[in-house]
């Protein structure tokens, strides 16, 4: 029988959930200027061999690249949080993607091994300041609660790491310095998009602390996930760093594809598996049972480094393991501690990307003295060591986060606007 009720309005008690792609035009240009700035983590992977080769560095010292960049991106995380405090998520978010385009293209200009690791640094700094305020801005501003926000970031997440090595392989076939311009030039659109499209965001009332971050990782359970984030990265950046090396196909785009398969597998495990498996096991089991395969395909490579074959299969696979792992864990810290999300999100990143710096120089150094295999075997133990540190503490993993996010554009934008 007909009815004047409107379509979208909903019977009390059953209140539809929106879609995951009803989403305010704010987080698309949040979510949009993320996929460019994940670019960046693998674009490099395709040039590196080619870098070694052009400007005489050895493999510790390419992997630099990774250990600059990664180190500053994790120590300027306890920056981020009093930075757009006090300027505002869009300022900070433009700041940051400011500071890539200058430092990508300085890179792509570079003429020593040593200037583009010292560039990489700068481009960490713009990077850290972007993700952390992406992450909380699309958390606040996303329909459909914190699930949709999560699956939003990390689907972000994953096509940036899945088109950056083959966006890399392709600008690398015509030079090595093709995939860092090509990056500053993406990186001004995103800036472009998010001036233009992200309205206006006032200052919170109260401004954060630079210390705010450390005093989070108080809390045990956000130290629980840190922790077993920073030897999980262990192994996510030496696989990331060093298989190139290890694989020895010296075509940029032959990387490139390598790594356009790992990222795909990621992007679809992070979007599709993530959400079923939780939900129908529970966080912890899946995320322990992804460390442990995670780990396995790490020693596999490490069994069979010679062969090329179980190098790229086990490369591609992992990026399933991955990606599930990435969205749960993701969810996990921003629900697992009293600390306000931003806070609690920069913590944990910087903790995870100090453990993927030391891993990507580690890796180089031990790849010089013993050979292909050993990256590998010490990315497998640090996995190991994550998986027994998310056993030990798994008491602490008690969610204290229940107010769901916004559910409609209306609120969505509010909050986006600093209204909350």
């Amino acid at each position: 029988m007909p009815t004047d009720t409107p379509p979208d309005t909903a019977t009390p008690g059953t209140e539809a959930r929106p879609g995951l792609l009803k989403q305010p035009i704010a987080v698309w240009a949040v979510a949009f200027a993320a996929v460019v700035s994940f670019m960046g983590i693998g674009l490099v992977d395709p040039i590196l061999p080619a870098i070694a080769g052009e400007l005489g560095a050895t493999r510790s010292q390419t992997l630099l690249l990774f250990t600059s960049y990664l180190g500053i991106t994790g120590l300027a995380m306890l920056l981020t949080g009093w930075i757009s405090s006090r300027f505002g998520a869009k300022k900070t978010l433009m700041a940051g993607l400011a500071l890539i385009v200058v430092f990508a293209a300085l890179a792509g200009s570079s003429s020593t091994i040593g200037q583009i690791v010292g560039f990489r640094a700068g481009w960490g700094l713009g990077n850290a300041l972007f993700i952390a305020t992406a992450l909380a801005t699309i958390v606040g501003a996303a329909s459909g609660g914190m699930s949709h926000a999560i699956i939003l970031y990390e689907a972000a997440l994953g096509l940036g790491i899945a088109t950056g090595p083959l966006v890399g392989g392709l600008l690398g076939e015509v030079s090595w310095r093709g995939p860092f311009f090509g990056t500053a030039v993406l990186m001004a659109v995103a800036f472009v998009a998010i001036a233009t499209l992200l309205p206006a965001t006032p200052k919170p009332a109260v401004a954060t602390r630079i210390s705010d971050p450390v005093r989070a990782l108080r809390h045990r359970g956000l130290a629980t996930v840190a922790a077993m984030a920073f030897l999980y990265n262990v192994g996510f950046f030496t696989l990331l760093a060093y298989t190139p090396f290890a694989l020895g196909i010296s075509s940029p785009i032959g990387l490139g594809f390598v790594f356009f398969g790992w990222g795909v597998c990621l992007a679809i495990a992070s979007v599709v598996l993530a959400p079923r498996l939780q939900r129908r096991f529970g966080s912890v089991p899946v995320v322990a049972t992804m460390l442990a395969l995670f780990a396995l395909v790490l020693a596999v490579e490490a069994v069979f480094v010679d062969v090329r074959t179980v190098l790229v299969a086990g490369t591609v696979v992992a990026g399933v393991f991955l990606g599930v792992n990435n969205t749960i864990v993701t969810e996990l810290v921003m629900e697992v501690s009293p600390a306000q999300r931003s806070t609690a999100s920069a913590a944990y990143s910087f903790v995870r990307f100090i453990g993927g710096a030391i891993a990507a120089w580690a890796a180089g150094e031990l790849g010089e003295v013993y050979t292909d295999w050993s990256p590998f075997a010490l990315g497998a133990l640090g996995v190991l060591l994550g998986l027994a540190v998310l056993l030990a503490g798994r008491r602490h993993l008690v969610l204290v986060h229940d107010d769901p996010a916004p559910r409609s554009p209306a609120e969505a934008q509010a909050l986006t606007a600093g209204d909350a």
